[in-house]
């Protein structure tokens, strides 16, 4: 059995404790902009795959006044066409994220989660064969 062959333990940065490595970016804290150039939100977190010391989601938080009405999206990277000065973009629109499956931090470490996320943005997941490691500038 390989290592994508289980499900899959997907942590929080922030909650490991580990930093980005040197010469690449933190983009936590980051604006999301849409492909049209629309503000989705801000980059809260980045969901960390151990096993390979990859970043395979950006947790994006939208909405909300005084915590209020916030709501979370669970974006691939595969999604991240660019990074500017403190802005990603991405290659989907703003109604495409806002349609998506709700970000469950219960559901996070399920091998179907993941599934459900990268077929609903058009992606290969990244378990499967031809798979390729898109070409971000991040890695912790």
């Amino acid at each position: 059995m390989g290592k994508h062959d289980q499900n899959d333990q997907l942590v929080k940065l922030s909650d490991i404790k580990e930093t980005i490595k040197l010469g690449d970016l933190d983009i936590r804290g980051y604006v999301v902009k849409d492909k049209e150039g629309e503000v989705i939100g801000k980059v809260e977190d980045l969901l960390i795959d151990q096993s390979e010391n990859t970043v395979r989601f950006l947790l994006v938080e939208s909405g909300g006044f005084l915590g209020m009405g916030v709501s979370k999206s669970f974006i691939p990277v595969d999604a991240i066409a660019r990074i500017a000065k403190e802005e990603v973009h991405i290659d989907q629109t703003r109604e495409r994220v806002a349609g998506a499956p709700p970000y469950d931090p219960e559901l996070v470490g399920t091998r179907s989660y993941h599934q459900d996320a990268f077929d609903y943005y058009g992606y290969t997941p990244y378990w499967m064969g031809g798979y390729s490691v898109p070409g971000i500038p991040f890695q912790f």
